[in-house]
């Protein structure tokens, strides 16, 4: 996998965002900010620049912990927000489920992650009010402790205000945090055309991880929050977990970079639409099932087993099989256009005739 991964063009590469390269502005910033000497851990105008912009689109003081990856945001977050002997409540299918390793109950000492179902990879606000009230109290037991949702969701969808706002009420109201893992905060965020205030902190979100590596960065996530009492834990967490950079410039260079002139909508829009393209013209298609409109940039289909290995040996990469047979996943990046698209589903209509 790892040879075919290495040699596809992108064009054809399909079963991440993550395959995508830099945005040439964030290349830039990098190799900018390779000049010179600034002080280090964060001590410098790139950082100095990064914080203000994010407050100014969170339109609030907001304390920022830059991070390598998405699994170091999640987890130092939910770190913060749950005790060892607490749960995290979230979806089944989310990532922090099925995608990290243990890396949240790594970082929270043991804190158990705890599944709350739902229609289209969104948690059930009536199974949640059961859940955040579960063995309350009960020594025997660990403690509901923080609720975190996906925005988008593993499967592209994505969670209106509304649905937001209701799911961080029946948390607040049991005495829960809220945790949003924002890997494709962007993407929800062109989606909704809400505001990044709207969708976090003005919803009852206490911390965000928010992603840019999938939307045009290299190497940089970020940890936002709303919540100025847990700033100091938060500090220590990231250092202690070897994610303060002395040479921090290099992270928040990326992220400053992402957020001038509306860059990170941009590219979210972007791929938000050949996400589009692609289910359109797979509706169109005979012997195929779009299984959901795509909110985000991720198209979840059925496809017969020879389509899927006509494609394949055409060099195209995607995920197939990993949930049932038939079921593939496409996920368009900002790097995709609009005639990558329509290349493949040409390739689609060869292969099912």
């Amino acid at each position: 996998m790892s040879t075919a991964i290495a040699t596809t063009p992108s064009g054809r590469a399909f079963i991440s965002d993550n395959m995508a390269g830099a945005s040439p502005q964030i290349a830039q910033a990098v190799v900018d900010a390779a000049t010179g000497q600034v002080l280090p851990y964060g001590n410098d105008p790139y950082s100095d620049s990064a914080r203000r912009k994010l407050g100014e689109i969170f339109e609030r003081d907001v304390d920022v912990f830059p991070v390598s990856t998405g699994s170091a945001a999640n987890g130092l977050s939910l770190a913060a927000l749950t005790p060892p002997w607490g749960s995290v409540l979230s979806h089944p299918d989310s990532h922090i489920n099925h995608d990290e390793c243990g890396a949240p109950e790594f970082f929270t000492g043991g804190a158990k992650l705890v599944d709350v179902a739902g229609h289209d990879t969104k948690v059930d606000p009536d199974l949640l009010r059961k859940a955040v009230r579960r063995r309350a109290g009960d020594v025997h037991s660990v403690q509901p402790s923080v609720l975190s949702i996906s925005q988008a969701t593993e499967s592209g969808s994505v969670y209106s205000l509304d649905e937001i706002r209701h799911l961080s009420a029946i948390a607040k109201d049991a005495g829960l945090r809220v945790h949003m893992d924002g890997a494709r905060f962007a993407n929800a965020l062109a989606h909704l055309g809400a505001t990044p205030a709207e969708m976090t902190w003005k919803a009852g979100i206490d911390v965000l991880s928010f992603g840019a590596t999938k939307n045009g960065a290299m190497t940089a996530d970020a940890i936002v929050s709303f919540d100025p009492a847990i700033a100091a834990e938060l500090a220590f967490r990231v250092k202690r977990a070897g994610q303060l950079a002395s040479k921090m410039r290099f992270h928040t260079a990326q992220i400053d970079a992402y957020l001038t002139d509306g860059l990170w909508l941009d590219n979210a829009r972007r791929a938000n639409a050949m996400a589009a393209r692609l289910g359109d013209g797979l509706k169109a298609i005979p012997d195929t099932g779009l299984l959901a409109v795509p909110q985000a940039n991720i198209v979840f289909c059925r496809l017969p087993q020879h389509v899927t290995d006509g494609l394949l040996a055409e060099g195209y990469a995607f995920y197939h099989d990993r949930w049932e047979p038939g079921i593939v996943r496409f996920v368009t990046a900002f790097s995709h256009s609009a005639d990558d698209i329509d290349q493949l589903l040409d390739a689609v209509r060869r292969h099912t005739r």
